[in-house]
């Protein structure tokens, strides 16, 4: 099982490469990526410090921002109703 699983992982990397070198993609997504990652640590900074909310308060993790990463500034607008309702 982990030959079959690691057999998957060098196909992937080595097909990514592929088309990583064959589309000269750079690495403007690489910054793209970082931008918006700072973006969604600003945005749950700034919710959790601007004491609008004073019982909400949420965990700078990669899975709030991951979700703020994935559905952006609505993604705080969905944590603070999470912590609003079920926390």
């Amino acid at each position: 099982m982990k030959l079959i699983a690691a057999g998957i992982l060098v196909l992937s990397a080595a097909a990514m490469l592929y088309i990583w070198i064959s589309k000269k993609l750079g690495f403007a997504w690489l910054t793209r990526l970082a931008l918006h990652f700072v973006l969604a640590a600003v945005g749950i900074y700034a919710v959790n410090f601007a004491g609008v909310l004073p019982d909400v308060y949420i965990p700078l993790n990669p899975a709030t921002i991951g979700t703020v990463l994935v559905l952006g500034l609505p993604g705080v607008g969905l944590l603070i109703g999470l912590k609003l309702t079920w926390i």
